[in-house]
């Protein structure tokens, strides 16, 4: 618990009236623990990660920067010329090789820095005899184990011998090293080359450190440079500079914080000289967002440290642009695992939260802190806040980044997921981006979803912790308290690439009653999987008053709920460090350039070294061995750094494939036209088509979108502006207009049926006696091609997603290394297991093959399943939707007015429930044809006058 000086204010009891610029917790939580103490004192393969975050702490509590116990030995073996800035007289330059267990470094020094370092030591045994004070107690001891005098530097006919002057250096030096008074004394640690962040093992190799004086200014992002800084608007403050092998830093090492990390990338640069730096001595260190200039003490120097920060960053991945503009290569052999649904995802993600030991990061479009990982929820212990509570008590540090929003757009509420986090514990940081007046972002959003733990796992895709998004392949309707005998449904849902209990590998930790602030009431027994305000028909009406969490935002009674598709991945290893850096990017850049996050409570977060990243504590249940790289969609506003390595990704998988290509969208707005769309994911579809019609071969291309946008409104009326906006631009995509598909596929005339197919979810059940339908709202943003590889992510097919000036975004692209026997049009073929086994899910579930073994989904692309299962099944299914419910959207309803006569028209499930019933029991599976004549009559953008209408193009597209 926090102590009341840590405490700025009590917790508010209504949650509307906490003012988030007031923070409950000024500082972390506690200090080191004589546990914490222990393990760093006696870690003999490098220090913890831990260090990293307790900066300040291991300052205060003494903590030697060298590991007690491991010996540090040198050796002298080199020796250059130097001439001083007199030109006359020449001096020796003594390369010094050190080893402190396994770490090794060099450091060069002139004989003058080994006379300070005598001198300095010598002043500091004397200042301890002279001042006998408590606080010199540990040294003293220290002194007193010394076994002879320090040794001397002066007078000996040795010492003069040049031949041998490197060797009694050598030994000198080793002779003061063997003792822990000189070999923790400050001016040793700083001849040394040695910090806080020395041997941290997670960081890599050691790299090069030292004093430095640092330049102020120089970022490369709106708003943070004054004009004319060269000339006057800097200030020289002295640092201790730290590089690793993909990052550098420099700390106030008085202090013990952090003051500013770059990271490395393609804009990379290291220059010498006035030209560039404007100063003597001067080092200009550059990226993507910030010049950096640093100043050393000669011409000599200023080159060494150059040349060493170069040679420590050749090696990284991120200096190079990756395949597809990436900032990340492919990593092979990587452990991966997909998700179909929530269920699954939710499960295995709680369970490696349980797992983490220092780290545990987040970015979500919007979080939901209530939300339960496990269902049903029968206790607290499963609730994502509660489990970030249970993690940061045990040190972890949790760290959250959330999407901003502009309040009268959206009412996702951000401002009370940070603040019910945030008050939980200090361990606990969550910050909010863009602020849209001072970064001048109103339209764009981070769209990314991604938890990562300990840098070694990471969660990805395009599931938001957030309500309403927990489902699986049952689809319910309806959730009014389960019967006892269905209730097990965390661990029973299937999964093509799982034989496992649904469990992270370790020990299982214990379930303490851990009660919340705010509860449900009444979960002992309980049965309902969506409690409150994760029962959603978020098209009936959208989510309102989310600080009341538990209160239920429909009538479950009356409404049924909007079921939730969606695909998500985790990854280990390499590829979840890649993902980690870009959080790491994204969480120091907001920290830069909001002011409210620049105090030391939120900290700046370092990336763990490549070299270390497939030592696992624990790994993810299922998981399998694919080559993946990461992906995202960046621009300077969003993380400093511009990228649309998704887009490049996308049009390149569809161009490449051979047999067919399966897109499961949130959204489908392409075609390009240099005007209103940019983004040519359609216009590679039409040109693959075409080169498969003109060769003569099967090719196929599946795509499965909503039926209706996600946004509130009267479907029978129209659905309002902002559905007809998106179904405007979905429509010019698909049929509408000289720049959609099917108008450039021309050429094909009517046979493009037998290429591509367009289709919906939706599903049926009885509640209160009714019989009641409602479409499967699909979020996936998946691309599957030829069985042999797939992307999952958080990208829309629309602009907004893909050009990467707009919303930020992350993916990643799975290519199976292993082959497994298939078929692919008829024929013998070799697939690859993972994008196999998700194919067949995918496919078994839509289809009905889940439920009906006799359908055969093993061949994609053969006429038997394109023709009379997949788009057979889609028919009736719509025809049997219309007759019983008078479903829209529906391709008789051309126009508003006819629109208005069809939904006067009592279906058949309100006349003749006894048949309807009987009707029903012909739907096979989920698929319904996307109904492309609907309200072509009409222009669906939204009317001038309208606040829709008013708004950007882009906004939609």
């Amino acid at each position: 618990m926090a102590s009341p000086e840590e405490v700025i204010e009590p917790e508010a009891q209504s949650s509307m009236a906490q003012n988030l610029d007031t923070r409950r917790f000024s500082h972390d939580g506690h200090n080191l623990s004589p546990d914490e103490l222990d393990g760093l004192m006696s870690s003999n393969d490098g220090r913890p990660f831990l260090v990293v975050h307790r900066l300040p702490d291991i300052k205060e509590a003494g903590v030697p920067y060298l590991m007690p116990g491991i010996p540090i030995t040198c050796r002298v073996d080199n020796t250059e010329k130097y001439t001083t800035r007199s030109k006359v007289r020449v001096g020796t330059l003594y390369t010094v090789r050190l080893t402190h267990g396994h770490f090794h470094w060099t450091v060069k020094r002139k004989y003058k820095h080994f006379q300070e370092l005598h001198r300095d030591l010598y002043k500091h045994k004397m200042l301890i005899h002279l001042l006998p004070l408590g606080r010199f107690a540990k040294e003293r001891q220290q002194l007193r184990a010394m076994s002879e005098e320090m040794p001397s530097l002066h007078g000996t006919e040795r010492a003069r011998r040049t031949s041998s002057k490197m060797k009694y250096l050598e030994e000198y030096l080793n002779g003061l090293l063997e003792n822990a008074f000189c070999r923790n004394d400050h001016s040793m640690l700083e001849f040394l080359s040695v910090g806080a962040l020395s041997f941290v093992t997670d960081l890599g190799p050691k790299g090069l450190e030292g004093p430095i004086f640092k330049r102020s200014g120089g970022h490369r992002v709106q708003g943070l440079n004054c004009i004319g800084h060269h000339q006057f608007c800097f200030r020289w403050s002295r640092r201790w500079l730290v590089v690793k092998d993909s990052f550098l830093m420099y700390m106030n090492r008085d202090h013990g914080y952090i003051n500013f990390v770059l990271l490395f990338d393609p804009e990379f640069r290291v220059k010498v000289g006035r030209s560039y730096t404007d100063t003597r001595y001067g080092v200009c260190i550059e990226n993507f967002t910030r010049s950096l200039v640093i100043k050393c003490s000669s011409y000599r120097q200023a080159h060494w440290w150059s040349h060493e920060i170069n040679r420590l960053a050749e090696s990284s991945d991120y200096l190079k642009v990756q395949r597809f503009d990436g900032f990340a290569p492919p990593r092979e052999n990587t452990l991966t695992k997909w998700y179909v649904n929530g269920s699954r995802f939710f499960a295995n993600l709680a369970d490696a939260l349980e797992q983490a030991k220092e780290e545990i990061f987040i970015t979500d479009w919007w979080l939901s802190p209530e939300v339960f990982l496990k269902r049903p929820a029968t206790e607290n212990y499963w609730r994502l806040d509660e489990i970030l509570k249970r993690k940061a008590e045990q040190g972890v540090k949790v760290c959250v980044l959330l999407y901003k929003e502009v309040e009268l757009a959206l009412g996702i509420n951000s401002e009370h997921s940070k603040r019910t986090l945030m008050n939980m514990h200090p361990n606990i940081k969550v910050m909010r981006h863009p602020d849209h007046v001072s970064s001048v972002v109103f339209l764009w959003a981070h769209h990314e979803k991604m938890v990562s733990i300990d840098q070694t796992v990471a969660f990805i895709g395009g599931m938001d912790l957030a309500f309403g998004r927990w489902d699986d392949s049952q689809y319910r309707l309806t959730d009014l308290g389960l019967t006892e005998a269905s209730i097990s449904v965390t661990q029973e849902e299937p999964n093509g690439n799982t034989g496992d209990n649904g469990e992270v590998d370790g020990p299982k930790p214990s379930q303490p009653d851990n009660q919340a602030v705010q509860v449900p009431d009444r979960l002992t027994g309980n049965t309902k999987l969506w409690l409150g305000k994760d029962y959603s028909n978020f098209i009936k009406k959208d989510w309102v008053q989310l600080d009341r969490p538990f209160e239920d935002n429909v009538d479950r009674t009356q409404i049924p709920r909007m079921p939730w598709r969606d695909l998500s991945a985790v990854i280990h290893g390499k590829a979840a460090r890649d993902v980690t850096r870009h959080f790491i990017q994204r969480w120091n850049f907001t920290k830069i350039f909001k002011n409210k996050y620049k105090d030391n409570f939120y900290p700046y977060l370092l990336p763990k070294s490549q070299c270390t990243a497939d030592s696992f504590s624990f790994t993810v249940p299922g998981s399998k061995k694919a080559k993946v790289q990461v992906l995202r969609s960046v621009d300077r506003w969003s993380a400093g750094t511009c990228e649309c390595s998704i887009l490049n990704a996308y049009i390149h998988t569809i161009e490449n494939s051979e047999h067919f290509i399966y897109i499961e969208n949130q959204f489908f707005i392409s075609c390009a036209d240099g005007k209103t769309i940019h983004n040519g994911i359609g216009d590679a579809i039409v040109k693959r088509i075409l080169r498969a019609h003109r060769e003569q071969k099967k090719y196929r291309v599946y795509v499965v979108i909503p039926l209706f946008p996600g946004f509130e409104g009267d479907v029978n009326a129209g659905g309002g502006n902002a559905i007809q906006a998106i179904l405007h631009f979905t429509y010019r995509t698909l049929c509408r207009g000289e720049h959609s598909i099917l108008s450039k596929l021309s050429e094909v005339e009517d046979k493009w049926t037998e290429y591509i197919t367009v289709c919906g979810l939706r599903t049926h059940s009885q509640l209160c006696q009714s019989l009641v339908t409602e479409l499967i709202y699909v979020h996936s943003k998946t691309l599957i091609a030829d069985d042999r590889c797939y992307i999952i992510g958080s990208a829309n097919i629309n602009d907004r997603s893909m050009l990467g000036s707009r919303d930020s975004e992350l993916a990643v692209f799975v290519e199976d290394e292993e082959r497994v026997p298939s078929i692919m049009g008829g024929e013998e073929y070799q697939a690859g297991p993972l994008t196999l086994a998700l194919r067949k899910e995918c496919f078994s579930v839509l289809v009905g093959a889940s439920s009906d073994p006799s359908i055969n989904i093993n061949d994609p692309i053969s006429d038997e399943f394109f023709f009379l299962v997949w788009n057979a099944s889609a028919k009736l299914n719509a025809n049997i939707y219309d007759k019983v419910f008078k479903c829209l959207p529906n391709n008789a309803v051309h126009s508003m007015r006819e629109l208005k006569e069809y939904s006067s028209k009592a279906p058949l499930c309100d006349t003749d429930p006894k048949q309807a019933a009987e009707e029903l029991k012909a739907v096979r599976g989920l698929l319904v044809h996307f109904p492309l004549m609907y309200l072509c009559e009409e222009n669906l953008l939204p009317p001038l006058g309208t606040k829709e209408g008013m708004a950007p193009v882009g906004l939609w597209t």
